[in-house]
C-alpha cells in the first residue's frame, strides 16, 4: 500500500523550548516498510496544512495514519481526518499513539465516519494487521487485531518482542535540521529502553506499557547512533539508566566506536544517586544536559504525586549533577489549589538555585489514576486545554489571577535562562549555530512573552468546543489500576531488570500493582 504517516502540529511548550523528531512515527514507518508498504512521512511541527493537502493530491495515498501521542492534538487530528476524506474519499484513515489508545472509542465517534480505525498500543506490532485489513477499500473494515473500528474492538496484539527489530526510518523526514532541544541544535532522538517500572499517580507511561520495562541491546543502539548525523542526541527514555549494567554497557560500546555527540536525558533523582558511576562515565561521552522531575519542593507535594523520594535526596541529586558540570532542568507541578503566597514561595526558591525550572500545571489525563479520582471535578473537557499549561481543575484563585501568578513564576525561567542573559553565556554556542545556519536555539530566546501570556491562556478557555472527552465511570471504591493498562501487565516477567534493581524500584514506588 501507499501509506502516508502524519505527526500533528506543535503544542504550547514545544513552540519555544524544544521540537523533537517524531521517533515513534519513524519506528512505525520502519515496521510498515519491512512489510513491503511504500511510506511517506509528514511532520506538521515543521510543515503546514497546505503541505499536507499538496501531498494528499500528489501521492493519492491508499491509507493515512495519524500519530496522536498528546491529548491536546485530538481535535487537530480529527479535523485532518475529515479533510483527508474530502480530498481523497477512497483513502483509509487510521489513528494511533499514546493518548489515542486511552480515548480510542471517543476519537472514533468524533471522526463521524472519517476515521476507519484507532490503533491501541504499540504501533510497530499493530500497523501490519491494520494495513492488511484496510487494504480492501471497497468494504468497511471489520474487527481488526490491535484496533477499534465501528465493528468493535479486535483482540489485542502483543508488545514488540525485541526493541532491536526496527531502526527508525530517519531518512523519511525532510527537515531534520528543524529539531532541537535547548542549545542542542540540531538534535536527533534515540530510544535505549521502553516503559517505566514506577507508578506515579499523574503519569500514564506505566499504564500504557503495563509497568513493563524493555531494553535495546548496546550493539543495536550503536548501529543506530552511527547513522545519526546530528551532533545533539535526546535520549527519550522515561527514566534514563535505571539499570547501571545496561547504561555502562551502552557507554562502553559508544566509546569503542569513538562516537562523539552531546546528550540530553531525563531521569529521577534517586536513580542518579544510585548509579553515580554510570552518569560519571556518560559525562565523559558528552552528557551535557539532564531533566529531573522533582515535581514538588515539600514532602506534602511529593506524597500528592506519589513519588517516594525525600526532599533531601532530590537536593542531593541536584548537587551531584552540579558537581559533574551537567546543566539541569527540573520540573515542578503547580497545583490549582495554590494561592498567591504559595506561588511566591516557589518563585523565591527558583531564584535561589542555578537550575532551569519549568512549571507545569497539575492535569488529570485519561490513562492516569488522577483522571479517575479527579475527572468529576474538571472545569472543561476541551482536549486542547490538556497540555499541562492550562488549568482544567478548579483553581483556588480566580482563574485570571492563577494564570497571572503562574506566568509570573514561569518568567523566572525567562529572566534567568532566556533573552540576553542566555545569549551572553552561550555566545560561542549561538554563534556556531548561526554560522551553520541553525537558528532554532537563538529564535527560542525571545519567544517566551509571545507564547506565555495570561490573556492568551484565559482566551483559550473561551474558544468554541467541538470535541469533548467523556468522563470516566464514577468511582465507588479505589481505582483498579490493572484496568487502566493498554498492554497487559506481566508482572516481574515483563521487566528486564536485575533483582537488585527490581528491589530498588519496589522500595521507591508507592503503588500496589504488579
Amino acid at each position: 500500500m501507499n501509506v502516508l504517516l502524519v505527526h500533528p502540529g506543535p503544542l504550547m511548550y514545544t513552540k519555544i523550548y524544544l521540537r523533537l523528531e517524531p521517533l515513534g512515527l519513524e519506528l512505525v514507518a520502519s515496521a510498515a516498510r519491512a512489510l513491503g508498504h511504500r511510506v511517506t512521512l509528514l511532520d506538521l511541527q515543521v510543515e503546514s496544512s497546505s503541505d499536507y493537502v499538496r501531498l494528499l493530491r500528489e501521492h493519492r495515498p491508499d491509507a493515512v495514519g495519524f500519530s496522536c501521542n498528546y491529548l491536546a492534538n485530538v481535535p487537530e487530528v480529527v479535523d485532518l481526518a475529515k479533510l483527508t476524506k474530502r480530498v481523497v474519499p477512497r483513502c483509509a484513515v487510521f489513528v494511533g499513539g499514546h493518548s489515542a489508545s486511552f480515548v480510542a472509542e471517543t476519537i472514533l465517534v468524533h471522526g463521524d465516519g472519517a476515521i476507519d480505525c484507532i490503533l491501541k498500543g504499540e504501533g510497530e506490532t499493530a500497523v501490519g494487521p491494520v494495513l492488511a485489513a484496510l487494504a480492501d477499500r471497497d468494504n468497511q473494515p471489520g474487527v481488526i487485531p490491535g484496533a477499534i473500528t465501528s465493528a468493535g474492538e479486535g483482540p489485542p496484539v502483543g508488545m514488540l518482542e525485541h526493541l532491536d527489530a526496527h531502526r527508525p526510518a530517519r531518512d523519511l523526514l525532510r527537515h531534520r535540521r528543524k529539531y532541537f532541544i535547548g542549545v542542542l541544535d540540531p538534535c536527533a532522538s534515540i530510544e535505549f529502553t521502553r516503559g517505566c517500572p514506577w507508578d506515579c499517580s499523574f503519569c500514564s507511561a506505566w499504564t500504557f506499557y503495563g509497568r513493563s520495562y524493555r531494553v535495546r541491546t548496546p550493539e543495536a543502539i550503536v548501529e543506530d547512533l552511527k547513522t545519526v548525523r546530528e551532533p545533539g542526541i535526546f535520549i527519550v527514555d522515561d527514566v534514563a539508566f535505571i539499570q547501571a549494567k545496561h547504561g555502562l554497557a551502552i557507554a562502553e560500546a559508544i566509546a569503542r566506536q569513538s562516537i562523539k555527540k552531546r546528550y540530553y536525558l531525563e531521569t529521577r533523582g534517586d536513580v542518579l544517586l544510585r548509579n553515580k558511576d554510570v552518569f560519571r562515565m556518560w559525562k565523559t561521552l558528552g552528557l551535557a544536559y539532564m531533566f529531573i522531575g522533582i515535581e514538588a519542593i515539600d514532602e506534602e507535594g511529593l506524597a500528592l504525586h506519589r513519588k517516594r523520594i525525600t526532599l533531601s535526596k532530590n537536593f542531593e541529586a541536584l548537587e551531584f549533577a552540579r558537581s559533574l558540570g551537567i546543566t539541569v532542568a527540573i520540573n515542578l507541578i503547580a497545583d490549582p489549589s495554590w494561592d498567591r503566597r504559595r506561588f511566591e514561595i516557589v518563585r523565591q526558591w527558583c531564584l535561589e538555585i542555578p537550575e532551569i525550572v519549568n512549571i507545569s500545571v497539575n492535569t488529570p489525563y485519561p490513562g492516569t489514576e488522577t483522571w479517575h479520582t479527579e475527572a468529576r471535578h474538571v472545569t472543561t473537557r476541551d482536549y486542547r486545554l490538556y497540555d499541562i499549561q492550562h488549568a482544567v481543575l478548579p483553581t483556588h484563585l480566580p482563574l485570571p489571577e492563577f494564570y497571572h501568578e503562574l506566568v509570573q513564576t514561569q518568567q523566572i525561567l525567562n529572566r534567568k535562562h532566556l533573552g540576553w542573559n542566555a545569549l551572553k553565556s552561550t555566545a560561542r554556542i549561538a554563534a556556531g549555530h548561526l554560522l551553520r545556519g541553525q537558528t532554532n536555539f537563538v529564535k527560542m530566546l525571545w519567544k517566551f512573552n509571545s507564547v506565555y501570556d495570561p490573556r492568551l491562556q484565559l482566551a483559550d478557555h473561551a474558544r468554541p468546543v467541538l470535541y469533548e472527552m467523556p468522563l470516566p465511570p464514577r468511582q465507588t471504591s479505589g481505582v483498579r489500576t490493572d484496568l487502566l493498562y493498554i498492554h497487559h501487565a506481566r508482572g516481574r516477567a515483563g521487566r528486564v531488570l536485575d533483582d537488585a534493581t527490581e528491589q530498588f524500584v519496589e522500595t521507591t514506588r508507592m503503588g500496589k500493582t504488579v
